[in-house]
């Protein structure tokens, strides 16, 4: 069961839920708006995304060449989940989707279930296409909660609100996206011999691990700055949500790129890679705390 766990990086998945259940009963239930999905149709949505999740996790560690497969899980057993996680979460989008009145829906889970494939099979060795991918991948998680539950019920007389409301969830997703991009280029950090020995592609190989820190570095301060610019220009007028995203998202992200600047082993790299995961986490939890942040 561990060496499965390990297989589908479980911790990644459960911090896509993590904001899927923040997003959906947090943000998304704090406003005064009809939300489509029931709590069923929530739990199938989330179980969907999982099983895609998991089996594009497990189809990148089987065809990646510096992957180290558990010795209990053989690459046949692997391709056999593969498919079965796939089917599930493609059969449940397709339910979802026509109970929503949206069968063209189905195409999300279809598409991100072939981006993994194709990454693991055709475009692995491709510099920063993996970092990207991933990235995308996360944010499109979050995306599909407001997707499914808010887009169908738009209406000429809502639409200006829901809009509203979705430019609020796409601009997590961009953050998700951002966060998630420098956290795979630490972790490809910490990987770079095996990477280096099996012929792997990543920009550690490429800048070394001096510039590449100093390049993670750069991305933290700019995200800093982005979401200061948001924060003043949005939030500014609210105490509670400016101090929450000073304290809980822009410093940690200051400490980051602080202690990028002196990265050099895979201790630090490490370190970054869980201090990046723990904003993410912060970040996902303010969904839950949007009414109690924005409504004084």
């Amino acid at each position: 069961m561990l060496s499965f766990f390990k297989l589908i990086k479980i911790e990644n998945l459960l911090f896509i839920i993590l904001a899927q259940l923040c997003l959906r009963y947090g943000l998304l239930n704090s406003l005064d708006i009809d939300l489509l999905l029931s709590d069923l149709g929530i739990l199938l949505l989330i179980i969907a995304t999982f099983c895609i999740g998991a089996a594009g996790n497990i189809i990148l560690e089987t065809h990646a060449a510096a992957a180290i497969i558990p010795s209990k899980i053989r690459e046949k057993t692997a391709n056999t989940l593969f498919i079965i996680l796939s089917t599930i979460g493609v059969l449940i989008g397709f339910y979802l989707s026509n109970i929503i009145g949206k069968p063209g829906f189905v195409t999300i889970f279809i598409l991100t279930s072939a981006i993994y494939y194709i990454y693991a099979t055709y475009l692995k060795e491709i510099l920063v296409v993996k970092n990207i991918t991933m990235a995308i991948l996360v944010s499109v998680s979050i995306l599909a909660i407001a997707i499914f539950d808010l887009v169908p019920t738009i209406t000429p007389l809502n639409r200006e609100a829901v809009s509203f409301i979705f430019s609020i969830v796409k601009d997590y997703a961009i953050l998700a996206f951002l966060l998630t991009f420098v956290r795979e280029i630490a972790k490809d950090c910490y990987s770079l011999d095996t990477d280096y020995n099996h012929g792997i592609k990543t920009i550690p190989i490429a800048l070394g691990k001096s510039r590449t820190a100093k390049l993670i570095m750069a991305l933290s301060l700019l995200i800093s700055a982005l979401l200061f610019y948001y924060t003043y220009t949005y939030l500014f007028a609210n105490t509670k949500a400016t101090l929450f995203v000073l304290l809980g998202l822009i410093a940690p992200l200051l400490i980051i790129s602080f202690k990028s600047w002196t990265a050099e082993t895979i201790k630090d790299f490490k370190l970054l890679s869980i201090l990046i995961k723990i904003v993410m986490v912060i970040a996902a939890i303010s969904f839950a705390l949007y009414k109690t942040l924005i409504f004084q």
